[in-house]
């Protein structure tokens, strides 16, 4: 009856201290290892997100050249203004922000060169390395994003 009552009373007793350390250990050990790449991650998707948006943006540029003889917009809202049936180029009814919540730059065609589509980057300013850097459809066509 004694090494009864005795076992009932050690299963109710709970975790020690140091059992407690390994667990909050192993959890902070774990973390390590996880937040690192899951903001790798998030970053990679950002970035797939700005060229699938500068790619399309891209080609509804051409469409909309295409559409008025060789005549490039001045602005990207061109893009997204009904025409007298009702229709966008782009299938939407606003220009779409980058990932970082800025717009997306415009640069018509100039001197000879072609229009620049692209982003300044999380930081939202020109230049920048990293998360902070500008690219454009040329940067991706080339394989340079």
């Amino acid at each position: 009856m004694k090494l009864h009552k005795r076992i009932r009373r050690n299963l109710r007793q709970g975790f020690s201290l140091a059992e407690m350390m390994v667990v909050i250990v192993i959890i902070g050990l774990l973390a390590t290892l996880v937040v690192p790449n899951v903001v790798a991650k998030l970053f990679t998707g950002q970035v797939g997100k700005a060229k699938a948006d500068i790619t399309t943006i891209s080609s509804a540029l051409e469409e909309f050249t295409i559409l008025n003889q060789g005549t490039y917009p001045e602005t990207l809202e061109a893009l997204v203004t009904p025409d007298e049936n009702g229709n966008t180029i782009l299938n939407s009814d606003r220009v779409p922000v980058d990932p970082w919540g800025n717009e997306y730059q415009y640069e018509p065609p100039s001197g000879g060169q072609t229009f620049r589509v692209f982003t300044l980057g999380q930081d939202g300013a020109p230049g920048g390395e990293g998360k902070d850097r500008d690219f454009d459809q040329i940067d991706i066509r080339n394989g340079n994003i």
